[in-house]
């Protein structure tokens, strides 16, 4: 069940890296790879945060959990401000917020053992003993549904998927409130992906998680989340509820990327009109004025390139940035 009050507030977020060239290291640019973005998840809630590659979808991630500091703005974590702490409170705040990451074949450590990895964080913050640690990790072996035998093998034994599942359970040892999945279906087989997913949803239920899951399969993020917002070019471009961000998108990005998810009925997919863009988008170095989508915009004239349009909500908590939704 979703509480009301959110776990996490993200306000005028911006995250900038800068590019320094010459002799002497001068900054001469800076990629805007998350460029002002604000929302809250509500505790209890799986929050879908979507966009096609290179939006800045991991970096917003990374960004919130202070794996990367922020270049302005704020992240309130159940009333605290994350980007104010020191490093040692940091520290222990983290233990309420973990991270699943993207390459389930980088993200473990090839030296370590399966039980070694899971049992790190349990010790560095003292939430087990090296007695209890043992059967602690065996416990949470069975929860992400892998043999508890498996604690003495390494990870080249394992495949995409069980490794997904021991970076699930290595996030999970610490009891945690909140979780960032950092597309964490993208480099696994089809076959897989849903067994993934639907452990992680089975997870959210029993554990009374948070979530924050990030991806660009549309399909999957309207299968697992509650709110949707869609990224493009380090901004929110649209925000709504699951049903409603589908049923009735405003964006034209959010429609251009709707029309490329397949229907699985042949009647309705043949008429659907198919919603191409054109061109790439844009450098976050130098990203265009005004409407940062107008370049590729069906619908866009002489004011997108003039006027940033506003942070709005055009319906009931259905918010939208475009001067023509």
């Amino acid at each position: 069940m979703m509480d009301t009050a959110p776990l996490l507030q993200v306000k005028g977020l911006v995250k900038h890296f800068p590019i320094y060239r010459g002799v002497f290291q001068r900054q001469v640019a800076s990629v805007r790879a998350v460029d002002d973005i604000t929302f809250d998840v509500t505790r209890g809630e799986a929050f879908g945060l979507v966009g096609e590659s290179g939006c800045g979808k991991s970096t917003a991630g990374r960004t919130i959990l202070q794996l990367y500091k922020p270049t302005a703005g704020n992240v309130i974590f159940d009333g605290v401000d994350l980007t104010k702490l020191s490093d040692e409170k940091l520290r222990r705040m983290r233990r309420r917020a973990q991270m699943i990451f993207q390459d389930p074949y980088a993200s473990l450590n090839p030296r370590m053992t399966i039980g070694q990895i899971i049992a790190e964080p349990m010790l560095v913050h003292g939430l087990a003993t090296h007695k209890e640690v043992t059967e602690k990790v065996k416990e949470y072996l069975r929860i992400v549904r892998l043999n508890p035998g498996f604690a003495s093998r390494f990870p080249h034994e394992f495949s995409g998927g069980q490794r997904q599942r021991v970076g699930i359970a290595r996030a999970l040892a610490l009891q945690p409130d909140f979780i960032v999945c950092d597309e964490p279906i993208s480099a696994l087989d089809v076959s897989i992906q849903a067994q993934i997913v639907n452990l992680m949803e089975e997870l959210q239920a029993r554990l009374s998680l948070t979530y924050l899951f990030i991806a660009h399969d549309l399909s999957m993020v309207r299968h697992i989340s509650h709110r949707v917002a869609v990224m493009y070019l380090g901004i929110l471009v649209e925000l709504s509820d699951r049903e409603e961000l589908y049923n009735h998108p405003l964006h034209p990005y959010t429609q251009a990327l709707l029309s490329a998810v397949p229907v699985p009925d042949p009647a309705v997919q043949k008429n659907r009109k198919r919603i191409i863009l054109q061109g790439d988008v844009p450098s976050a170095v130098n990203p265009p004025s005004g409407c940062r989508f107008r370049t590729r915009c069906r619908l866009a004239q002489a004011l997108c390139a003039e006027q940033t349009p506003a942070w709005r909500e055009a319906s009931a908590k259905h918010w939208v940035a475009c001067h023509f939704a």
